[in-house]
């Protein structure tokens, strides 16, 4: 069966259409925020916002395109997407080329290896080539692609002072890896804090 057939068979039975049977979401994951069944309010019950809002939702998936493939984790993510878009939501999908030149230093021992422009906007089209299959490309207002060097590249050295001030050096190296590098006296090079500064 091709990937397209297996997400058209999978979204036919997961979308339950009209009559905002929430079966649909809540397969293959293990927590949805936010999911207080009790509240009635729109900001603590997605349930409650599916049904009241009269607008389609926005709904942003990041990913750093680091390497040349999609890895196979990414799929339930990706069709989750899509059946928001089923649903006539919009996906956005946010590429990560300016943090991924960078890459996320979580739970690495060592610098990762910096990417050069070309070399994410080769990695990035082969991701978008990737994800064709699943994600609705077509249907006019079901997806967005945008790119977060839109914001990130235009941040002059006085947003960037400002951004610093909101997390200590605890804190980063607090965070998994870090500390683990710290301890065994490998070096932390300080553009790697940056990382989950951008991304935040």
């Amino acid at each position: 069966m091709s990937v397209p057939d297996f997400t058209r068979n999978f979204m036919n039975d997961s979308l339950l259409g009209a009559n905002q049977d929430f079966a649909w979401l809540q397969r293959g994951t293990s927590e949805i925020f936010p999911d207080q069944s009790a509240s009635t309010s729109v900001d603590d019950n997605l349930r409650q916002r599916l049904a009241q809002s009269d607008a389609p939702l926005r709904i942003k998936f990041g990913i750093d395109p680091t390497g040349t493939d999609v890895h196979l984790g990414h799929s339930i993510v990706f069709r989750k997407l899509r059946a928001f878009q089923d649903a006539g939501h919009t996906a956005v999908l946010i590429i990560g080329d300016f943090t991924a030149r960078i890459g996320d230093p979580t739970g690495k021992s060592e610098v990762r290896r910096q990417l050069t422009e070309a070399d994410v906007a080769a990695n990035a089209k082969t991701y978008l080539d990737q994800v064709r299959p699943i994600l609705d490309f077509d249907t006019p207002d079901r997806l967005e692609i945008r790119y977060n060097s839109e914001w990130l590249a235009t941040l002059d050295l006085t947003k960037i002072l400002s951004l610093l001030t909101t997390m200590t050096v605890g804190q980063m190296l607090a965070k998994e890896g870090f500390a683990d590098r710290y301890d065994k006296g490998n070096p932390i090079f300080l553009h790697e804090f940056l990382y989950p500064l951008m991304q935040s």
